[in-house]
């Protein structure tokens, strides 16, 4: 079995399912585990790496307008791997390659790759991906056993939760410039970590907002977790909100997070129970210690 995968989150299912052996070429965003770093790359960006948060929220709307790629799937290396399967998603038409574009060259393969497409809104949907790539590809025993223990640990977040006196106030913001609500799954973590999310809702995307509506909602936590973006990348746009303190004097958040929107949180995977232990922690780390192989969220206030 030829495996390729054209997204992160689907390389992080594929190898949870015992799979990684399989793998065969992997986008260029996929980096965890870190044996897949040396497979063939399969997708290369469009998007300049010098490229500010305006410029990358410019260049998105424009492919959006436009129907241009952000993203390019070379063929030539397809060709060479002979893939008996191709995982994609046709969820985010900005996170990865477009599905017609994938569709369009899997038919000219000599292989026949099958295409599987992941589309998960919520975490429900996030278990039945993994449950749809197992099936696929004849781990459906696996799978059953990664979800049984993903659930667990949602189940043991959501219990302490519970203990969990005064729920926090919350806007989750998937981008700085200019400022994206969270959408789909993120809303439902919140809710399962103990918060209220103000704005985002559960199973919609992430909107664009005035920093306008940030501040009349009023939080008391601001958690950012950039999309594609690691810490250190978001905290060189982080000085926005200094601006938007002296804009409007009804933001004035009592605790800003910062957590890694690449590697958490914006992969529809099963790190996105970690994702969801990394935000409990940060509501409350009396009532939800952090796993021993987490990193907190950085708290910038």
């Amino acid at each position: 079995m030829r495996i390729v995968s054209l997204l992160p989150s689907a390389t992080e299912i594929i190898c949870s399912l015992g799979l990684v052996d399989s793998l065969v070429g992997v986008s260029h965003e996929c980096d965890y585990p870190a044996q897949v770093a040396a497979l063939p790359k399969v997708t290369t960006s469009l998007i300049p790496e010098t490229a500010s948060s305006k410029e990358i929220d410019e260049l998105v709307r424009e492919k959006l307008k436009t129907s241009k790629a952000l993203y390019s799937l070379n063929q030539t290396v397809l060709e060479k791997l002979k893939p008996d399967f191709i995982v994609t998603q046709a969820l985010c038409d900005v996170c990865a390659v477009a599905e017609s574009e994938v569709q369009e060259i899997a038919c000219k393969l000599l292989s026949a790759p099958k295409v599987i497409n992941l589309e998960p809104q919520t975490l429900l949907q996030v278990y039945d991906s993994m449950m749809q790539v197992g099936t696929a590809t004849g781990t459906t025993e696996n799978a059953h056993k990664v979800v049984k223990e993903l659930q667990k640990r949602v189940e043991r977040v959501v219990t302490q939760s519970t203990l969990i006196k005064k729920k926090q106030r919350v806007v989750f913001l998937e981008w700085l410039d200019p400022p994206f609500s969270s959408g789909h799954w993120t809303p439902e973590l919140i809710t399962l970590a103990g918060g209220v999310e103000l704005i985002g809702r559960s199973g919609h995307p992430s909107r664009t907002l005035s920093w306008q509506e940030v501040a009349e909602a009023n939080p008391e936590i601001v958690f950012i977790a950039a999309c594609g973006f690691s810490v250190e990348r978001t905290m060189q746009d982080i000085s926005v909100l200094d601006k938007v303190r002296k804009e409007f004097a009804s933001f004035r958040p009592e605790k800003i997070f910062v957590a890694d929107g690449s590697q958490y949180f914006n992969r529809p995977g099963p790190r996105l129970v970690d994702s969801l232990e990394i935000l409990a922690h940060a509501f409350d780390p009396i009532v939800h210690p952090l796993p021993a192989n987490l990193q907190p969220a950085k708290q910038v206030n």
